[in-house]
């Protein structure tokens, strides 16, 4: 199971995330309302806390086609339907966020979780919420650089005095509340560029990778790079965190499990790709090459997915993943049935595989 405040974390963490988009279903033509994809979120995170899953993680997009464009608000649901799974932003733009806001709203979060709060704070690969909320693409670096540095500054201090250049200054500010947690987890999301992976190694800050097609070693040199710059920075690289964010399926068998979850996937690359009006196609083919052994995504019959995640592990020493099921407006049902497997099949059998190798290495 995961954890609380107090309790020890597993070998490997294993968990569910949703971008909660609404699209059509490429089958029927039907378009489920936004009521309908936010009810089925929570009851997703429900159902992988009952399974025993690690972690339910919530992406943050602002456009009608997404319920999530406030997954601090989502999780706090989500919470309340949930007892032991930790419940983390996948990712919050804090880009074009208020640093204090986020904190405001995650720190209450953990309150009302009990602990289980987290955020992994990124750029934002969909970067609409950049001009509904002012700011210019040309800051798109600097931005995310001055506003990472308030939230850690936040965490870390309170009353704060603070000055930049993207929002007023602070001074003695009280902001509150305080995380229940002694220090909330705060990763650093990275979609591959050196730049980043170096800038997260130098703060000594756990890093969560995405990877979205490829080759399953897509992100070797983005891991060597990040370590060697903790390294350098007087962190001690066996001692951070790292964690890949996935799309994937398990279902009973491999055929069914890609029958299933290529049509969704396939129209969720058409209708919610990162540009308005600009799919991106996969055909059947392509698909299938992407889930064979040495590609990126972790779809199949529960032995191939367990198969699968351990040979991440093993490639980038990870500590956890993050795989997103029904992206494309898979049916509930269908989904619950992956969340299901996930937690039950899937995640003890890795669990094992990686606490022994951690074992048999100390």
């Amino acid at each position: 199971m995961s954890t609380t405040v107090t309790g020890e974390r597993s070998p490997f963490e294993i968990g569910f995330m949703t971008f909660a988009e609404i699209t059509a279903d490429p089958h029927t033509g039907t378009l489920p309302s936004a009521h309908q994809r936010a009810r089925e979120t929570i009851e997703q995170a429900r159902l992988a806390d009952e399974a025993g899953l690690d972690l339910f993680a919530v992406g943050e997009h602002h456009r009608t086609d997404f319920v999530g464009s406030a997954p601090a608000v989502v999780l706090a649901a989500a919470a309340q339907a949930t007892t032991n799974i930790r419940l983390t932003s996948a990712v919050t733009v804090l880009s074009s966020d208020d640093p204090v806001r986020v904190w405001e709203q995650f720190a209450t979060l953990d309150q009302i979780s009990g602990g289980r709060a987290e955020i992994i704070a990124g750029r934002g690969s969909y970067t609409e919420s950049f001009p509904l909320f002012g700011y210019d693409l040309a800051d798109y670096s600097d931005l995310y650089r001055e506003k990472l540095d308030l939230l850690l500054r936040i965490r870390a201090q309170n009353p704060i005095t603070w000055n930049g250049r993207f929002r007023p200054a602070l001074d003695e500010a009280d902001i509150g509340p305080r995380a229940m947690q002694e220090e909330l987890p705060i990763w650093v999301g990275v979609g591959g560029t050196p730049a980043s992976a170096i800038s997260t190694g130098r703060l000594g800050l756990p890093m969560a990778m995405a990877l979205l097609l490829g080759p399953i070693t897509s992100h070797l040199q983005t891991i060597d790079l990040y370590r060697e710059a903790a390294r350098r920075a007087g962190h001690d690289p066996a001692a951070l965190r790292t964690s890949i964010n996935l799309h994937g399926y398990v279902g009973r068998t491999s055929q069914g499990a890609r029958d299933t979850m290529y049509p969704y996937f396939a129209e969720g690359m058409m209708a919610n790709n990162h540009q308005r009006g600009r799919g991106f196609a996969m055909p059947r083919a392509a698909f299938d090459a992407q889930t064979s052994p040495n590609a990126g995504l972790v779809v199949g019959s529960p032995q191939e997915v367990i198969e699968k995640l351990l040979a991440y592990n093993e490639l980038y020493g990870l500590d956890r993943a993050l795989i997103q099921i029904g992206f494309g407006g898979m049916p509930q049902k269908d989904v619950l049935e992956a969340i299901e497997l996930l937690g039950t099949e899937v995640a003890p059998v890795v669990r094992r595989e990686v606490g022994s190798r951690k074992e048999q290495a100390a």
